[in-house]
């Protein structure tokens, strides 16, 4: 079994996510971006249904700048974007690794190259006042930042006789707040009982018992 095997090419992960999903919907949307740093943070959140409220799946994907390949440094923005809906739709669909066969490709060829060393400086000859300050390593910083990037997957609307049943909550501002799921059919005669939620202490909704 060859290193890239397990892992999913982006086109065949979209087929697989309209083939499970026709009606699902993706959304994006940056959280942090530096142009002057070269790096961005991107969200993305997975519908299963173009109507659904709460996301089932919302993951994230971090672009550095320097750390691609010269030729796709002006599309690093783009790549981020993508890598953050391939993550999301893997997560909500599972079944492949949940980076895709082209990033791993890309680190494979980094890999391949191997760089050269250093020169290290003559502290005998070597000034105090010349000396540089030693930068923090990259691969550290960048460790940090996958220890707090992470998909959640979150809980699948429930379902009624009708299908899925729809999220709706009150508006900010009013008198008391209310939240549940509700039935699709808009004659209150067929519609089934919602399934009422409470809004906990640590600002979540949860099932009213």
């Amino acid at each position: 079994m060859g290193f890239l095997d397990n892992y999913e090419a982006s086109r065949e992960r979209l087929e697989r996510w309209i083939k499970t999903y026709p009606t699902g919907r993706i959304e994006t949307r940056i959280v942090e971006f530096s142009a002057e740093k070269g790096y961005v943070l991107v969200e993305a959140k997975a519908f299963r249904n173009h109507d659904d409220v709460l996301a089932a799946g919302v993951d994230y994907a971090y672009g550095y700048q320097a750390a691609y390949q010269p030729n796709m440094r002006r599309w690093f923005v783009e790549d981020s974007v993508t890598s953050a809906i391939m993550r999301v739709q893997q997560l909500v669909m599972g079944g492949a690794e949940r980076t895709t066969k082209e990033v791993m490709e890309q680190v494979e060829r980094a890999a391949a190259v191997k760089p050269q060393p250093e020169a290290q400086p003559d502290y005998w000859s070597t000034k105090f006042e010349d000396e540089k300050p030693v930068a923090t390593p990259l691969a550290s910083s960048l460790g940090e930042i996958a220890k707090q990037l992470g998909g959640e997957l979150v809980a699948e609307a429930p379902m009624c006789v009708h299908g899925h049943m729809v999220w709706k909550q009150s508006h900010d501002g009013a008198p008391k707040s209310w939240g549940g799921y509700f039935c699709t059919q808009r004659s209150k005669a067929t519609q089934c009982p919602p399934r009422w939620h409470v809004l906990a202490s640590d600002g979540k909704w949860k099932p009213q018992l």
